[in-house]
């Protein structure tokens, strides 16, 4: 089961301005508490499946045992609008120790002062970081040098195809470049009268998983801001290749109104509806996660996995993709700081921790060791995203102050230029520039 829940704008923007309003304290790492002493730890995290409240209640009782003073009293289901409201509150019952599925909230979380800067304790433990982790994970997980979370598993995101289908219509193996994927497309597309008996690919931002940012990440790593902190989306000639492509795209697989008449007739995106499971689409853009949830729908058809394609030009970079993931953190408000370390520690750099959970909900592998553990469960298909997360060019979206509030302005953009109300491409991007310019100097 996925661990993260795409948030429509409206939700993501209500969470980030709830952190913005809050300044919850801070901490420079050094904890008096005594972690070797009886204590008890609240964690709370946002997992709410059967199976992932029990994959992760197995770590924290592995936890426990290995460290028999320390009872942590686990509460799941939490958003981060829950959390921010109990830190502020402080108390007994607010959290020591917080997982989050918002990674673009790192930047808010950092430089709010809600998480305590962890590198003190990663020195104190003598970890090394750049030796654990995935350096794109680390991207993720800090701000300006503030390391105020850690990545605690990871989602790679990749390319699901039909095989029947790719066979029936003699295509021999997954798009590698986006023409390529552009012709394969429209190949498996199937329409019917003012609809569609099957389509090959649904590209409309409003579909599910394909985000700009997701796009971009095949023609990246893009600068999505320049060295001085601006907005470079209009400058960087990526942006405008990406949104060129996939305006193209939409139109020769029956123009924006047609597609979204379409994507209208999809079920769920979490359910066994899900097009892709349905053979509504023949390829889809997403996570790891859609592997054992379209085989748990019981998909009547051969189901590949790859990597999307890059870029015609970065042909040598195909195998890369778009990283995410949950994040760990320890409150600034706990008393209990060096014994929440413990167990922030135990969950994002021991390799049977990592492994076992991973094994536990489907997801990749959050640290290097965990990655190439021969415990780690690889169904077929799997392989692939555990090859993405491994890819030295594989990216993700830098964090800010504002949270992701450059991304919902970006992907607003690209909502408006799809369907043909944003004027000219270049004026856009620079429109837009703007705005995510002016959105971020209202909170530094």
């Amino acid at each position: 089961m996925p661990r993260i829940r795409r948030l429509a704008a409206p939700a993501l923007a209500l969470a980030i301005s709830v952190l913005a309003s809050a300044c919850t304290g801070q901490s420079s790492g050094g904890a008096q508490d005594d972690a070797k002493q009886d204590v008890t730890l609240n964690f709370w995290h946002g997992w709410s499946a059967p199976g992932e409240v029990k994959a992760i209640q197995e770590n924290v009782s592995r936890f426990t045992r290995a460290h028999p003073n320390i009872k942590v009293n686990v509460t799941g289901n939490m958003t981060d609008d829950k959390i921010n409201q109990a830190l502020r509150a402080g108390g007994p019952k607010a959290p020591d120790v917080v997982s989050s599925f918002t990674t673009d909230s790192v930047g808010k979380f950092c430089t709010s002062g809600a998480f305590v800067d962890l590198n003190p304790f990663l020195a104190k433990s003598k970890v090394d970081k750049a030796k654990v982790f995935p350096a794109t994970l680390l991207d993720y997980t800090q701000f300006n040098g503030n390391q105020c979370t850690l990545p605690l598993l990871s989602d790679a995101y990749g390319l699901y195809y039909n095989k029947d289908a790719f066979k029936a219509a003699g295509i021999t193996q997954p798009p590698k470049t986006w023409t390529e994927f552009s012709e394969v497309a429209q190949k498996l597309t199937k329409a019917s009268a003012d609809s569609y008996e099957r389509l090959g690919f649904m590209p409309n931002f409003h579909g599910y998983e394909t985000t700009p940012m997701h796009y971009l990440s095949q023609w990246g790593p893009v600068a999505y801001f320049d060295s001085a902190g601006k907005s470079n989306i209009a400058k960087d000639p990526a942006f405008a290749k990406m949104f060129t492509f996939q305006k193209d795209l939409v139109n020769k697989l029956g123009g924006h109104s047609k597609l979204e008449r379409y994507r209208n007739t999809f079920g769920d995106e979490w359910s066994a509806e899900h097009p892709f499971h349905q053979g509504k689409v023949a390829m889809q853009l997403d996570g790891e996660w859609r592997l054992a949830m379209a085989r748990e729908a019981g998909a009547k058809f051969e189901i590949g996995t790859a990597p999307l394609p890059v870029a015609d030009d970065q042909v040598d970079d195909y195998g890369k993709g778009y990283l995410s993931g949950t994040i760990m953190g320890i409150a600034a408000t706990s008393q209990k700081q060096n014994a929440a370390w413990e167990l922030v520690r135990y969950m994002t750099t021991d390799t049977e921790a990592v492994v076992a959970f991973a094994n536990g909900i489907h997801n990749v592998p959050s640290t290097l060791a965990a990655l190439s553990s021969p415990e780690l469960e690889i169904a077929e298909g799997f392989q692939t995203f555990i090859d993405i997360a491994k890819h030295p060019k594989s990216n993700t979206t830098p964090a800010q102050p504002d949270g992701g509030q450059y991304q919902l302005t970006l992907q607003d953009f690209g909502y408006r230029y799809e369907k043909g109300s944003a004027g000219e491409l270049a004026g856009g991007l620079a429109e837009t520039a703007r705005q995510i310019d002016t959105d971020l100097a209202k909170v530094k």
